[in-house]
Parts: structure tokens; sequence; C-alpha cells
């Protein structure tokens, strides 16, 4: 598959257009860039942490996503490009645990990428988990506002099968909303399956999944578990960048979300997602 990438203008070294707020004092003594640099050395080190909340307190989503494009610059600064857009908490279920109505965004990186058949690097890792998701590839660029989930389908070039390795850098994957989106949305890998579909071609509230873990099914979803479609999440997530000047290019991958409870990888184990017209994606874990 072919990687477009597009988001220089977005994304130079300082995303969002926060450069002049990343030194901005805090009542903690925190400030963005000191939060960004703690996850970013949590991440290099294999540390995993107790959340940032319990030493900033006031630490809310605004500036939590501050944290988010701070931690991006310092890697678009040291290299890496980035291909497009992650989903989080993409159940309404999670959505209501944690005080939202929109899925959280986050961003993909090329240093994210997972060849097929390439192993889990589970020894660069801290604790990961793994989840199926939809993916899509963006055929032209989709900005909110007033994006429906008609127009963002328009927008994409075609479906494929994908499985996201998470790993948050917060101690037994329990963190607060601000945490979680500062950490950007536990971010770590992901591998996309071969078999494209274009999207008039699959009914995606229908598709359905097995994730299976050593031979074993230890879950099973479809796409309506995606804000009742992955297109729906699609477009809220377009709606929500939107807010903060921002917008999905052309030839962005955009992982919807897991469509089910992710599972811990350990080291021999294979990962496997079953996908009624999709195609089956596997990871293993090194």
């Amino acid at each position: 598959m072919a990687i477009n990438y597009r988001y220089r203008h977005q994304f130079g070294n300082s995303p969002e257009g926060t450069s002049h707020r990343m030194s901005m004092d805090t009542t903690a003594g925190w400030t963005i860039e000191s939060a960004a640099e703690v996850l970013l050395t949590a991440e290099a080190t294999r540390s995993d942490r107790h959340p940032i909340t319990d030493d900033w307190p006031d630490l809310d989503l605004d500036t939590a996503y501050q944290v988010q494009a701070a931690l991006l610059a310092r890697k678009v600064a040291q290299g890496e490009r980035i291909i497009g857009v992650k989903l989080g908490l993409t159940s309404r279920a999670k959505q209501q645990r944690m005080g939202i109505s929109s899925p959280l965004t986050a961003w993909l990186t090329d240093g994210m990428v997972l060849e097929a058949g390439v192993p889990i690097p589970t020894a660069e890792l801290i604790h990961p988990r793994v989840e199926p998701e939809i993916v899509f590839v963006l055929g032209e660029k989709l900005q909110g506002p007033g994006i429906t989930a008609a127009t963002a389908m328009a927008a994409v070039r075609s479906v494929h099968a994908g499985l996201e390795v998470i790993d948050s850098r917060f101690t037994d994957f329990k963190f607060t909303l601000p945490d979680v989106v500062a950490d950007n949305a536990s971010s770590s890998r992901f591998v996309i399956g071969s078999v494209a579909y274009q999207p008039d071609d699959i009914d995606l509230a229908q598709e359905a999944c097995l994730l299976s873990v050593d031979g074993t099914v230890v879950d099973s979803a479809t796409g309506a578990a995606v804000q009742g479609h992955p297109a729906e999440a699609l477009a809220l997530a377009a709606n929500a960048l939107a807010e903060r000047g921002l917008a999905l290019e052309a030839g962005s991958i955009v992982l919807t979300g897991g469509m089910t409870d992710a599972v811990f990888v350990e080291p021999g184990q294979q990962i496997v997602a079953e996908f009624t017209h999709l195609g089956n994606v596997t990871v293993v874990g090194a």
C-alpha cells in the first residue's frame, strides 16, 4: 500500500499551533513540554508510571491535546512522519464511562507501522495489548465541521482489516481521559491487512471479526461496535479535529477504533483477527 505523507504543513516542529503555549507554567509546576518529555522518556525506557493527573490534577482535555501535539512535534523533529489518525473510545459505553460524547483522536507515524509478517517487538514495549480494527485509507481530504457519516465515507478510498498494538505509558493501563489523550491514545504499532474493499462494496456495520490467541477465539464483534458504524466515528473525528484547526489529509490511514477489548500479547503468542470479508490479519509476539 502506498502511504501518502501530507501533514508537513500541519505538523512541523510545532503541531496544532501550540508552540507559543508549550512553555506555559501550571499551578502544579508542570508544563506542556515537561509532560511530553515525561511520556517520551517512559516510552523510550520502557518504564510505566502513575498518571500525570496524579501530579497535575488541573490537566484538562484541551491542555492534554496540547501535550499530545508537543509529543508529536518531537517525534517529527526526530524524523518520523505523520501518516494518519487513530481513534479511541469509539464504543459508546466507554465514552459514557469517560464522560465524553465523541471519540478521542491521536496520530499515527511511519515509526508505528508494523509490516505484515514482522513480529511485534515486545522487548521494546512495556505491556502491549492488541485489538482488531476496521481501517480506512482516505482518497481525498476530509475537513469539518459539518461532516456526516455519508460525506465521511465518500472521502474513503479503500477499507482494510487491521490490528493495533497499544502500549500505555501508565501502569496497568490505568489513567484518566486527559492522561490517555496526552499519551497519544496509547499508540505503539499497527499492521494493515492486504485485502482492500471499496467502501460501497461492503456492509461495515455487519462486518464480523473473530479474535483468537494461539488458535482459541477469545472475543468477537461487528463493525457496529465502532460508534454504530465506523463511518460515524470517522465523521466525529473529522469534526473534532476541525475544532482545533486540523483536517484529515488525502492518503491518510485511519484506525477507526477497537472492535473488541484488547488482549495482552506475550512473546511467542500468535494473535489473529479473522474478518468476514476483509481477510485475516496476524501478529506474533517476538
